[in-house]
């Protein structure tokens, strides 16, 4: 999610509480937000779900940004975690329905969701790594799904390099002994 500079001033703007430059950012971030969170989740829906729950988080917390980092960095952590806070709550919701109502199957992990590029597996594992390991959990976010380069993730982190360098590969064994034999 490269944003051009124009976007990144009305982000400043905003965080200064500049209510017309807020309205301006959301609608150029839109589209972006709405590609993102359909990179994570399988299902348009869940997509369009977690793309306003990001938007809505940006209008309610753009204050919070301070300007250190690019506004796409900090909207890529805010996107990320909306799109997983949405997958959660929709497993839950899942979870929560009679068994007679839902078949209680396994996705087959080499067919759920070619299409969007994700994989459910994928992010129940991640769900795991985030509730055992949150600091490993985060580093892997960050590099691997926000795609940040490793002296961003420290950054963001405010770690050394090395010290994130050896969270994302442990999150990745993690993810990878979670997985087991499903895992590519």
């Amino acid at each position: 999610m490269a944003l051009d500079e124009l976007t990144e001033e009305l982000a400043r703007s905003a965080a200064g509480g500049d209510h017309r430059a807020l309205g301006e950012l959301l609608a150029r971030i839109e589209p972006d937000v709405m590609r993102h969170c359909a990179r994570i989740l399988p299902y348009h829906q869940d997509a369009e779900e977690a793309s306003q729950d990001t938007l809505l988080a940006v209008a309610r917390n753009i204050g919070r940004f301070e300007g250190r980092a690019r506004f796409s960095t900090w909207l890529h952590i805010v996107t990320a975690n909306c799109a997983r806070t949405t997958y959660r709550s929709l497993k839950r919701r899942a979870a929560e329905q009679s068994s007679d109502e839902l078949p209680t199957q396994k996705p087959d992990v080499a067919r759920v969701s070619v299409i969007a590029g994700s994989r459910l597996d994928l992010l129940d594992a991640m769900e795991a790594l985030e509730a055992d390991k949150p600091d490993l959990a985060q580093a892997l976010v960050l590099r691997d799904i926000v795609q940040l380069d490793y002296n961003e993730v420290a950054e963001q982190l405010g770690i050394p390099l090395g010290t994130a360098k050896s969270r994302i590969h442990q999150a990745r064994k993690y993810v990878q002994g979670v997985l087991g034999d499903d895992y590519r």
